[in-house]
């Protein structure tokens, strides 16, 4: 039989997940609505329904609060469907889906404004970044290794040069975004990309 206090921590957990869980999309919900400057913690607290002090047990400040809540916005896919375009297809595809229906698509402007000139955010978030965008290193490593690329491609550099055009529509020429521009997209970066059938592997 339990104890007493045994019972109350079992009985605790799920009110402090769900505390947990309420602060993040919180976050969220204020970073898409004010970005990330005139977000407080505060804020999110009023937003949460919980006090302050229950944000600061958990995060010294706002910063590792923010970089943990974009962390749970959808990512990129790792997809291995046997050819180099038919992964980048489907997992590009799946991630404008993904960033057309969650708050991705106005947070993640909002927190690359402010990493340009906040250093703090910038350690904190590039390892973020960096990590969810591996599945695309790794189809460009797969397709390395299948022969479909040269040999010499930079995996990371490859992956800047597919999702680049979706960076530059976002911050720079405010077109459209929408999954029906991945195929062109990724048929037109390909282009440079695959081996010629008489190269060498």
């Amino acid at each position: 039989m339990r104890s007493r206090g045994e019972a109350g921590a079992s009985a605790g957990r799920p009110r402090s997940e769900e505390a947990h869980q309420a602060i993040l999309g919180a976050t969220l919900e204020l970073l898409a609505e004010v970005g990330f400057s005139a977000l407080t913690v505060e804020g999110v607290a009023n937003r949460a329904g919980v006090g302050k002090a229950t944000i600061y047990r958990r995060w010294p400040s706002k910063l590792p609060l923010v970089v943990e809540a974009f962390g749970q916005l959808p990512a990129f896919e790792d997809v291995d469907s046997g050819s180099l375009e038919g992964d980048l297809k489907a997992m590009l595809r799946t991630f404008l889906e993904n960033f057309l229906a969650t708050p991705l698509a106005t947070v993640y402007p909002s927190l690359a404004a402010e990493r340009s000139h906040n250093p703090d955010l910038g350690e904190l978030l590039d390892p973020v970044l960096k990590g969810r965008r591996q599945p695309l290193a790794r189809a460009f490593e797969r397709a390395r290794e299948r022969g479909e690329i040269s040999p010499d491609i930079n995996a990371e550099l490859a992956a800047d040069l597919v999702v680049g055009p979706i960076a530059v529509r976002l911050f720079f020429t405010g077109m459209q975004i929408h999954p029906d521009m991945v195929e062109p997209m990724i048929d037109l970066a390909l282009c440079g990309l695959v081996a010629s059938p008489g190269g060498t592997s």
